[in-house]
């Protein structure tokens, strides 16, 4: 469609509009994150476990991943003022049912109802926002900030949201959530027109068989990743149900992909090995990104942060990611090559996990992980951009909605590794370090005889009585010892982060052709991933 159509009211300030496409798009990405803000008041408000508020999640990221390129289809039968309002509504409405419901059967739908809306809301609004940029430095600069919005996301809500769950229940965050579409709808109802940005093409032939199966894969491996060392993999009738499962659909789904003349992605894309590389790269900074989340489980469980002082702290991770995108960003408009973007960014985050191995201690003061955390933010926010440009670049103008497609999959395959590696270590390497602990410890050890002494002595000296200081001493011991499990699972955590970064280092430095590679936009139209 030609920039000469009045999309928007000719009265409109260039300003105006941007700032509207991008407050609708900010409540969005705050239900994204938005059940991972508080795990326990999460969990606690519902009666669940936190591993259902990872899943919560990771519904959301299946439905976001599984309707991208189904979404289209309704993106261009649909005026644009008419898919604003209808995905905008449905929006609301998803919010205030979540407001009121209490049982995760009916929000486990609703997440992913929510993820496939605000797939409607990314491609529109960027859509929208990419139609008016007539310079390709413009459009990287949109691409950046939409992308820095989206890594700020996690942080943001923990700031956000702290002092809020902290005074109210869990469900207030849905109601607060559903009050921050009116303004930006209003503003955007009062200066759109009622046109079209694509020719009008009817909605017959939808592909919503492969939409529901790519759909069943997605919310079927989130499910395995978060559940299955909690059911011990499969050893659990679900596990052993749920992969087979992914098996028998996965074949159905490629086989359909290589006898349709119009494929829901393109599997030629895969053939190009610029491609291919950044989708490695993309992956490994993903599991390298949430690895962070074991930082603030210190913070809370060892330290005794309250969510608070742990969401203030974060917000220097926030600058890093903001000012990594920007100074990416910049990179990007001078043509770099990609080597010069990834191997900065990457040292960033070996500099965070090697530095975090050697500070976790039982007692530290929190200014000495500020450095650290800025540190984080900034290799997640030099690659994140770069990479994902690099990916849609690599492939053919033609099929770059489904490059983008396979890179959001890459993403949420990264999202969803991490957490069962986390899961993997944190329930199997603490119980292994708690066995191991236990067998050194014992009341015939001059060294605990000691310790559970002094610990009653201090007790007593609080006016706890002879018989009770005696077992709080005890409880004590046992605190202590699971503090120290934790502090070792988080070790073996970064350390194999920091082995896998290397790795990754190590890799870029064999591919010699990315010394002679740059990322840049080719297309107008090129659809968000």
């Amino acid at each position: 469609m030609d920039n000469a159509i009045p999309i928007f009211k000719q009265w409109t300030p260039e300003w105006l509009i941007r700032c509207s496409l991008f407050l609708l798009i900010l409540p969005s990405i705050v239900l994204f994150f938005l059940p991972l803000a508080n795990v326990n008041a999460a969990a606690g408000f519902y009666g669940s476990e936190p591993a259902d508020m990872q899943f919560a999640v990771a519904l959301f990221y299946a439905g976001y991943v599984g309707f991208y390129s189904l979404e289209r289809r309704f993106f261009v039968f649909i005026a644009a003022k008419e898919y604003f309002i209808i995905f905008t509504f449905l929006q609301v409405l998803s919010c205030f049912t979540c407001y009121f419901v209490h049982e995760l059967y009916i929000l486990f739908p609703v997440r992913f109802l929510q993820g496939m809306l605000f797939a409607c809301t990314v491609n529109l609004s960027l859509s929208l926002m990419f139609t008016r940029l007539q310079s390709e430095r413009a459009r990287e600069v949109s691409f950046s900030v939409f992308f820095g919005f989206l890594l700020c996301a996690l942080p943001f809500n923990n700031f956000v949201t702290a002092d809020l769950i902290d005074a109210y229940n869990f469900n207030v965050v849905y109601k607060a959530t559903l009050f921050a579409y009116a303004p930006c709808l209003f503003l955007l109802l009062l200066t759109m027109n009622n046109v079209r940005l694509n020719v009008r093409f009817p909605l017959y032939n939808l592909d919503w068989q492969s939409f529901s199966l790519y759909s069943i894969i997605l919310v079927l491996l989130g499910y395995i990743m978060v559940y299955g060392q909690e059911y011990y993999w499969l050893e659990d009738v679900r596990i052993r149900y749920s992969v087979i499962s992914i098996a028998v659909v996965l074949v159905v789904y490629l086989l359909r992909q290589w006898r349709m003349r119009r494929p829901y992605l393109h599997l030629q894309i895969f053939r190009y090995r610029n491609f291919r590389i950044g989708l490695i790269v993309l992956f490994v900074m993903y599991i390298c990104r949430f690895a962070s989340g074991i930082t603030n489980t210190y913070y809370a469980t060892v330290l005794g942060f309250d969510p608070m002082h742990i969401s203030y702290i974060n917000l220097l991770n926030m600058a890093g990611l903001v000012i990594g995108v920007i100074v990416a960003c910049c990179m990007i408009l001078q043509k770099k090559h990609i080597r010069s973007v990834w191997v900065p960014g990457f040292l960033f985050l070996l500099g965070f996990h090697v530095s975090m191995y050697f500070l976790f201690d039982v007692q530290a003061d929190e200014w000495n992980y500020f450095v650290p955390l800025l540190a984080q933010g900034l290799g997640v926010g030099m690659i994140m951009v770069p990479t994902i440009v690099y990916i849609i670049s690599s492939v053919p103008v033609a099929i770059g909605s489904s490059a983008a497609a396979t890179g959001l999959l890459v993403r949420y395959l990264g999202f969803c590794v991490s957490i069962g590696l986390i899961n993997y270590f944190e329930l199997y390497g603490k119980s292994r370090h708690y066995n191991a602990f236990q067998d050194h410890l014992s009341r015939l050890d001059p060294v605990v005889k000691t310790t559970l002494r002094t610990q009653a002595h201090h007790l007593q000296a609080k006016g706890m009585a002879a018989g009770r200081a005696a077992k709080g001493a005890d409880k004590l011991l046992i605190k202590a010892v699971n503090g120290q499990g934790q502090l070792r699972f988080a070790m073996d955590y970064y350390e194999l982060i920091s082995c896998l970064i290397i790795a990754t280092l190590l890799l870029i430095a064999l591919f010699p052709y990315l010394n002679r590679t740059v990322v840049y936009l080719r297309s107008k139209r090129l659809g968000p991933a």
